[in-house]
């Protein structure tokens, strides 16, 4: 099988997670060059800045040219306003930004009893709903460049062969509690 090496935004918590996205980065993008990556470091956008505007500046500044989305998945990450807008931005297809393929990737830090269960409840609600419907796939975090590299090019293939879920209301703020609710 032949891959593209794909432009990928890369969705984080960024308090909690910084170190996972730029190990991830630096092993997956700079050294094996499994993918391109887009991502929005700390400090590029004004958090005071209206959240329209926020959410204008993720969409046209940092995922207009991407073609998969990827969401580390940490502790809190699905508290995350940015996250679930990021995400959202991610897989609406409009005339100026094409819709991204979407997966997770569970960090170590994620809290869990075994590497084979998850609580759907504490993965971002949008990325969960993509799950379900069969658009993203959540995977274990992992080392191989091969596995991360498959991953991508899949959610690249699945962007147009699959219909998102884009019915989750958009966060308004971040959240709080041990997990979400519908």
């Amino acid at each position: 099988m032949i891959f593209e090496k794909h432009k990928t935004f890369i969705s984080y918590h960024h308090e909690n997670d910084e170190d996972y996205k730029t190990l991830f980065r630096k092993m997956f993008a700079d050294y094996y060059e499994v993918f391109i990556s887009m991502a929005v470091e700390e400090g590029d956008i004004d958090p005071n800045l209206p959240s329209d505007t926020i959410r204008q500046k993720i969409r046209d500044e940092y995922l207009r040219d991407t073609t998969v989305t990827v969401v580390l998945v940490g502790s809190d990450t699905w508290r995350r306003k940015h996250i679930d807008w990021e995400i959202s931005s991610s897989i609406r297809d409009t005339r100026l930004n094409p819709r991204s393929g979407l997966l997770g990737i569970l960090l170590p830090t994620y809290p869990r009893a075994s590497m084979t269960n998850y609580n759907p409840y504490t993965i971002p609600p949008r990325l969960y709903d993509n799950v379900k419907c069969g658009y993203a796939k959540l995977h274990n975090w992992t080392n191989n460049p091969d596995d991360i590299r498959e991953w991508i090019q899949d959610a690249f293939d699945k962007r147009n062969a699959v219909e998102p879920d884009i019915s989750f209301p958009s966060f308004s703020y971040n959240k709080s509690g041990d997990q979400w609710r519908y």
